[in-house]
């Protein structure tokens, strides 16, 4: 299916496409919010999810939503990513809020772009040339899957697309691609809803996902039941603290592959994960909100959950 990418003319479906994308953001945000609250005394963090305690709102969330809502708003303008359109309101909305708990690295690319440099010198300049493996890519791509979720590959396109602006390391870009391409999945699974199909988001991003340490993770996450117990899915898969893809994709998509059909367990699953669980949550959510639909979200974390600008 060829998509329409002028600023002009609104592909008939746009609409529609829209609707999924705000979707997904709404599962990335709640579940930002929500991971967000889970970072105090590890003992008492430790107690609140094994019982289930939510913190009191109002539950704020970080730069993983705010760079997810610059990432919708390019989407309905350019009917598709658009890496410079992205690049500026990247910039723009971290100028407007640089205290949403951007990482180090974010901070310098972000004032680099916002003061006149092209975001691709800024985004290849990290890391001595390298270019950012911070999973930052990955933690605000849902929408792009979400937008582009009947067909698979353009989800990995401009999945790749929409890290390159801040994260030029391939691997990172893989992230963003095994995210996006899981959200695309997680749709497709919730149209036709068979039982346990999970696996088929882990299957889908490994095909599409280019080769490195974030494929070989996913590799480990699809041969790992998805009965196993958290605590063994983060030591063969990792949590996030490393702040990289590698450590954080993995994860993510076997907890969505385990509960694909309920937002509610997916996200308790992710937070008892620990490590970089704002992240872990955005990501989860963002893909598991697809399958099961905005409405699955529990209407008190919706309204515990700082609500969106529109």
């Amino acid at each position: 299916m060829a998509f329409s990418h002028s600023h002009h003319t609104l592909s008939a479906d746009h609409a529609e496409r829209m609707t999924r994308a705000f979707t997904s953001l709404l599962g990335l945000s709640v579940g930002d919010a929500f991971g967000e609250t889970f970072f105090h005394r590890e003992s008492s963090v430790v107690w609140a999810i094994h019982e289930r305690q939510t913190l009191a709102p109002p539950w704020p969330w970080t730069d993983d939503t705010a760079m997810g809502l610059s990432v919708v708003a390019v989407l309905d303008e350019a009917q598709g990513v658009d890496p410079e359109l992205l690049a500026h309101r990247f910039a723009r909305r971290y100028a407007m809020e640089p205290w949403r708990g951007y990482g180090a690295t974010a901070h310098e690319i972000l004032t680099a772009i916002a003061s006149g440099v092209p975001w691709r010198n800024a985004s290849a300049a990290a890391f001595h040339g390298e270019g950012s493996m911070g999973n930052g890519s990955a933690m605000r791509v849902g929408p792009v899957g979400a937008y582009f979720a009947d067909d698979l590959e353009a989800a990995a396109r401009h999945a790749r697309m929409s890290a390159e602006v801040t994260h030029y390391h391939p691997d990172a870009q893989a992230g963003a691609v095994a995210v996006a391409v899981a959200a695309a999945m997680a749709w497709q699974l919730g149209q036709s809803f068979e039982p346990n199909a999970g696996l088929r988001l882990i299957e889908a991003a490994l095909d599409l996902t280019p080769c490195g340490p974030t494929h070989d993770g996913l590799q480990r996450a699809c041969d790992l039941p998805l009965d196993s117990d958290i605590e063994t899915a983060v030591q063969v898969l990792g949590n996030g603290s490393q702040v990289i893809c590698r450590d954080t994709v993995p994860l993510c998509l076997w907890c969505a592959a385990r509960h694909w059909d309920n937002y509610e367990e997916a996200l308790w699953t992710t937070v008892a994960g620990l490590g970089d669980r704002d992240t872990t949550c955005a990501i989860v959510g963002s893909i598991v909100a697809m399958s099961t639909g905005g409405d699955s979200i529990p209407l008190a974390w919706r309204e515990a959950c700082e609500p969106l600008p529109h």
